[in-house]
């Protein structure tokens, strides 16, 4: 059995397979780039991609020939447009599609996080998911008799969720804006961290709160620090919105996206190669000033 705390490229080459429905977590905040880019280099295949929004990293794994389905509830480039390789690729009919609201794709996780065979919602205006998607059903609710939206449980193969901090065993810190990092890991039949910090346990045990992540649901922990560039880690850097605006143009032909890739992707051996490559005048237009919170006493009994 492979040790929990491991690289990267060894994690993804155990856990992800061709065929999986991969789940890369974090919204807006903490996104595992790393593993995407990973996942290129090792050529996987056939890959359901699911996200609330697919982001540039999805953008970049379709253009690669990984995926064969997306699942989302936006897609697009956030705060810049559309994601032109993921539409190109809809629209073309060469990539499989399913797409809710955010809501509908939480209550989808939190269905699998919650082992229930479907969640309900009240209905909403996107009425129009439910002509577009079979998944989309009604049922009478058996306390007021009106009618409610359910929607089945979403159950990836793997989710990587990029944190913080994490101890060697998997137990993980997060803070900051907080996604669906919680949900998506209890849904998924396997979990991997990606850390900024590893950190000794007494570190994850003196603030349990901050614990989002426990060991029990964990099967890999790596180390790797920039893991979530072009997105952001909260307290460690913070987001290239640079890169976004310029993703828009790189991405406006399929010649500059695979440009791109043999430069970031196939270029680079791996993240801190990748991180090196930035340059020092990114990483210190990405420098952060400290800001801690306030102690936290939880006293003793």
């Amino acid at each position: 059995m492979m040790a929990k705390l491991c690289t990267l490229s060894e994690a993804i080459s155990s856990y992800v397979h061709d065929g999986d429905t991969l789940y890369l977590a974090g919204f807006t905040h903490l996104i595992p780039f790393a593993a995407g880019h990973e996942i290129i280099r090792q050529g996987r295949k056939n890959l359901v991609l699911a996200r609330a929004t697919p982001d540039l990293i999805y953008d970049q794994m379709a253009a690669a020939g990984c995926a064969r389905k997306i699942i989302f509830s936006y897609m697009g480039n956030p705060g810049v447009g559309s994601l032109k390789v993921l539409r190109r690729l809809v629209e073309s009919g060469r990539l499989e599609w399913e797409e809710y609201s955010h809501f509908g794709m939480i209550t989808r996780l939190q269905a699998g996080a919650s082992g229930l065979p479907f969640l309900p919602m009240n209905p909403t205006a996107a009425s129009s998911l439910e002509q577009a998607n079979p998944n989309y059903r009604r049922v009478t609710d058996p306390y007021s008799g009106c009618e409610v939206v359910v929607l089945p449980p979403l159950h990836p193969d793997v989710a990587v969720v990029h944190v913080q901090r994490a101890d060697a065993n998997g137990n993980a810190h997060i803070w900051g804006i907080i996604g669906e990092q919680k949900e998506a890991a209890f849904a998924a039949k396997h979990v991997i961290v990606t850390a900024e910090e590893i950190v000794p346990e007494e570190v994850i045990r003196s603030d349990p709160n901050r614990t989002l992540i426990p060991e029990f649901i964990v099967d890999a922990v790596c180390h790797v620090p920039h893991c979530a560039h072009p997105s952001y880690t909260q307290g460690y850097y913070d987001r290239d919105n640079e890169l976004y605006l310029k993703w828009d143009e790189i991405s406006e032909t399929d010649e500059g996206v695979q440009a791109y890739l043999q430069e970031w992707v196939y270029g680079v051996k791996d993240r801190e190669a990748y991180w090196a490559r930035l340059g020092a005048e990114v990483h210190a237009r990405l420098q952060v000033a400290p800001r801690p919170s306030l102690p936290v006493d939880y006293g003793e009994y």
